[in-house]
């Protein structure tokens, strides 16, 4: 498999990890969004994460979304993943251009800057649980490991990354997500606190050849992992002529009939995958008779 996300637990069981290669499903962002860099940067690191968070998530129709509504020139970013970790999602503004940040990298933290981040967890149960807190720098990565301490109190260390080619492909994208149990000991702590603080970015290791399992071995040396299963993700939208109709029908009878009246084609567009839905004055009449 290209993109996978890899599950493991260390220091019998102190600590548990997750760690993905994302290139594929990120560059399928890309090209259906038709995003500028930093937007699929941005877009990218949201996706990654979310693939990760979906497969954290322990009922089989569990779903999970990442909603970013933000001050800076992207606006917000929207991106849901199921227990599958199958994921979607988009940008307000896709074609958003900034110089480099200070460090010569792709500004998403200029391109997000102030905002707040909401986690919708949809459980099946009658409200889905909301958790949110205040983009600390639009990094996406930092905002997550702020969002896991202060809302689910997990300490936790979120890496993300996404490596643009010359032609503005993805060359590299991934991340991982580390988390303490309450029970953690010192020794393991301080082994990580080490660990992280010497560790190379995500793209670089990625860049080098390294899979998730040989980050695992950089992030986890000098302690005992095993890793529990391997997990395909993939860019993935559900959306279908089928469920747009029902939609469609579910607007009632008055507006069906307005767009039938004006004698054009209708359109329905879906967010996620960006594709298009078109719907004609005859496709619209067949439709009206279903609706209530």
């Amino acid at each position: 498999m290209t993109d996978y996300i890899v599950r493991a637990t260390a220091a019998n069981h102190q600590v548990r990890i997750f760690a993905a290669t994302t290139k594929e499903l990120v560059e399928e962002a890309r090209r259906r969004h038709e995003t500028s860099p930093v937007a699929t940067a941005a877009l990218g690191r949201l996706l990654t994460a979310g693939a990760m968070m979906g497969a954290m998530q322990k009922g089989e129709e569990d779903k999970l979304t990442l909603q970013i509504k933000c001050s800076g020139p992207i606006k917000g970013l929207t991106v849901t993943a199921d227990a599958k970790a199958n994921v979607k999602g988009y940008v307000e503004n896709p074609d958003v251009m900034l110089p480099p940040n200070k460090n010569g990298k792709l500004d998403v933290g200029g391109a997000l800057d102030m905002g707040v981040l909401s986690v919708i967890k949809d459980m099946g149960l009658k409200e889905p649980y909301v958790g949110q807190t205040h983009l600390v720098s639009g990094e996406i990565a930092e905002d997550l490991t702020y969002y896991f301490a202060t809302s689910e109190q997990v300490n936790s260390s979120v890496a993300l990354g996404v490596l643009m080619s010359r032609d503005n492909t993805v060359r590299q994208a991934g991340g991982f997500i580390l988390q303490l149990m309450p029970f953690a000991g010192e020794e393991v702590i301080t082994a990580l606190e080490s660990n992280l603080k010497d560790l190379p970015s995500v793209t670089a290791m990625l860049d080098e050849g390294m899979t998730p399992e040989m980050m695992l071995d950089r992030v986890l040396a000098g302690l005992d992992y095993e890793i529990l299963d391997t997990i395909k993700t993939k860019f993935k939208c559900d959306c279908s002529r089928k469920k747009v109709e029902k939609v469609v029908i579910s607007i009632g009878k008055k507006e069906i009939q307005a767009l039938i009246d004006e004698g054009k084609p209708a359109q329905v567009h879906c967010h996620f995958c960006n594709t298009n839905y078109d719907f004609s004055v005859e496709e619209l009449k067949q439709l009206l008779k279903k609706s209530k």
